[in-house]
């Protein structure tokens, strides 16, 4: 993340955006997983709604990697100080035009939603992705390359155990790392790994409460 020298105004904007924005409805539907969500376009009228009259603007711009295709996201305040935040990257499960387009629609609608405090998925705590985790196990198939919905879980639990530590992203990947005892990507896991992953981090949130 980086930030302007100084974030006093930006800050204070950001407070009062959280404290009196509404939060949108849960108006999308994921039949697969039999839940709800706030689409992008919900996510962006809870914040036009109310980030104006804060001084507080944004743009997101999309960003491409080996790992796939994503958007960075920069909060900005009328003083002219900025919050930009680390490009959010997911892989693509088609490498086609309509996969990249789903792609880069959840990361700009994931990436606004964390840096606005917008609540757009019901939290699971994980279930969905330690489920595909359980359901992979019983197929035997615990060497297949983890799911995109663990990796996905995986990299946020990362992010809330950062914020919750007081360290860095990368400090929070490198202590993944030392006790899964893997110098592998995170995008490599297999199922069984990206599992363990998430018991680890879960644990470490846990205990940082």
């Amino acid at each position: 993340m980086k930030t302007s020298e100084s974030i006093a105004n930006i800050a204070k904007a950001l407070a009062a955006f959280q404290k009196d924005v509404k939060q949108p409805e849960k108006d999308g539907n994921n039949p697969h997983f039999k839940s709800k969500y706030v689409t992008l376009d919900g996510t962006v009228k809870a914040i036009h709604d109310c980030a104006p009259k804060h001084g507080l603007s944004y743009t997101q711009m999309p960003v491409t990697t080996d790992y796939g295709v994503g958007v960075t996201t920069l909060i900005m305040h009328e003083s002219g100080e900025f919050i930009q935040m680390d490009p959010f990257v997911l892989p693509m499960d088609k490498k086609t035009a309509q996969g990249a387009g789903s792609a880069t629609t959840y990361a700009r609608r994931y990436s606004l939603s964390a840096a606005f405090g917008i609540v757009s998925d019901l939290d699971d705590d994980g279930n969905e992705a330690t489920e595909n985790a359980k359901s992979n196990q019983n197929n035997d198939s615990n060497n297949n390359p983890a799911t995109d919905k663990q990796i996905r879980f995986i990299e946020k639990l990362i992010k809330d155990v950062a914020k919750a530590c007081n360290i860095t992203e990368a400090q929070s990947v490198a202590t993944l790392k030392q006790r899964m005892q893997l110098g592998k990507d995170i995008n490599q896991y297999t199922v069984s790994e990206a599992k363990k992953a998430i018991e680890i981090l879960q644990n470490a949130k846990k205990e940082s409460a």
